[in-house]
């Protein structure tokens, strides 16, 4: 059993028709048409398309559309295989300890930092008005 671009080719030759004829009578480009005749269906825009352009040639050569369909959905069957499951890239557990360490001893100076900034002595940066101890300017207006 030929393959559809064949089987359409030998239809459009054995009626004496040239491609720009097929394409006047389709309105699809040459370009086209020689892609479905040679089979060559991954090149043309999209399934839809495809399927529109292999009606429309099945049309201008007076063969039934759901011929041509047939063939080229039983030539476009593709095999689906299941990939292999890929070999384990995990880590050893040491480099997820060592890791799990750095974290740690990070997370430890972010608190130790943390603790320092909220117990710091506040006598010098306060206020006058919050600050315990007097200044020499209260001490003045006394």
């Amino acid at each position: 059993m030929p393959t559809v671009g064949t089987f359409l080719r030998q239809l459009r030759e054995a009626k004496s028709l040239s491609v720009e004829e097929i394409s006047r009578a389709t309105r699809m480009p040459q370009s086209s048409i020689e892609r479905i005749e040679a089979d060559r269906f991954d090149e043309l825009p999209g399934e839809v398309f495809v399927r529109g352009f292999l009606k429309a040639y099945a049309r201008a050569l007076g063969v039934p559309a759901e011929e041509v369909l047939a063939r080229y959905t039983a030539s476009r069957r593709v095999a689906w295989v299941t990939p292999l499951p890929m070999a384990s890239t995990a880590k050893p557990a040491r480099t997820r300890r060592f890791g799990v360490a750095i974290a740690f001893v990070l997370l430890l100076i972010l608190f130790t930092l943390a603790l320092s900034i909220v117990l710091k002595p506040r006598g010098d940066d306060m206020p006058q008005e919050l600050s315990s101890r007097p200044t020499l300017v209260h001490a003045r207006l006394s």
